[in-house]
């Protein structure tokens, strides 16, 4: 018997890497965990599929719902939280975790390309959260906590952040916006909304195929810190957390935990920043 054990958790995007590692990290507290995503069929760069998730999941002691889905399709979207209600009798934790990437330069960022960032990223939040909001209400009349994360930057309108990578910048700050919105939105019911981000850059496919593959992934730290960070606000009080943007590490140290260097791969002077916080770790 977990501290989660009979509540559900919807994640978008859980076939690998953070969401795979949220997963797992609520199965083990005994959380039911449903979540869609498109990857049905191995890709040769991408790691894992639905069903080698839902595996990791249930081996870690909960129960798994593999949905195959997009996450830009209503009907889709819709038809997955149904689903996922009929299996297991509500929703109680939401998690907005998929995301597209696509760091180019305005000039040379294809339209199709910006369009997939703002329908999975932005779009994709809104859509996700939406579609749960009754089944949440619905918990915090049975007195329950319910709650929305979303893996997304603090807000922060300078310059520098959109100046590098500005289509980027305009669909992960939309995710952001939609938990400053549905915080807002649901205060009054308890049902919370937040947002969390690392302090450093995250060892993913992305971060190996996009940000300069083993040199990249030796610079950070292990997809576990965002699911130990996201346990410990999904285990508060939704009535008394909401719309705030928190940060993995400054979470873990509110709960006690401040040695992180089980989450590297090595030498933690030699982490990099996250692209939304800084550089080299420490620089402002």
């Amino acid at each position: 018997m977990g501290e989660f054990t009979g509540k559900t958790a919807f994640i978008s995007g859980a076939s690998r890497g953070i969401g795979l590692a949220i997963a797992v990290r609520l199965a083990a507290e005994g959380a039911a965990v449903a979540f869609i995503a498109k990857t049905a069929e191995p890709h040769p760069a991408l790691p894992g599929t639905v069903y080698t998730a839902a595996a990791e999941i249930e081996a870690a002691g909960g129960r798994a719902l593999a949905i195959v889905g997009d996450i830009r399709s209503d009907e889709q979207v819709q038809a997955a939280v149904e689903q996922t209600v009929s299996e297991f009798g509500g929703v109680d934790f939401v998690v907005n975790n998929a995301s597209a990437i696509d760091l180019s330069p305005t000039e040379h960022l294809p339209m199709k390309r910006y369009d997939l960032m703002q329908d999975v990223n932005a779009r994709g939040t809104f859509l996700v959260s939406k579609a749960c909001i009754p089944y949440l209400r619905a918990a915090r009349r049975q007195g329950r906590d319910a709650h929305i994360l979303t893996l997304s930057p603090p807000l922060d309108l300078r310059a520098r952040w959109f100046g590098a990578n500005l289509g980027y910048a305009i669909a992960k700050y939309g995710m952001s916006m939609c938990t400053l919105g549905l915080a807002a939105e649901l205060a009054d019911e308890g049902i919370a909304a937040n947002s969390l981000w690392p302090r450093t850059i995250i060892a993913t496919a992305a971060v190996q195929n996009l940000l300069g593959g083993d040199e990249a992934m030796a610079r950070a730290r292990r997809p576990e810190i965002l699911a130990d960070a996201a346990y410990e606000i999904l285990r508060r009080p939704s009535t008394e957390c909401t719309g705030n943007f928190f940060i993995d590490d400054e979470v873990l140290a509110e709960a006690g935990t401040t040695d992180l260097s089980a989450y590297s791969y090595g030498d933690e002077s030699g982490l990099q920043g996250d692209i939304f916080l800084g550089g080299w770790l420490g620089e402002e």
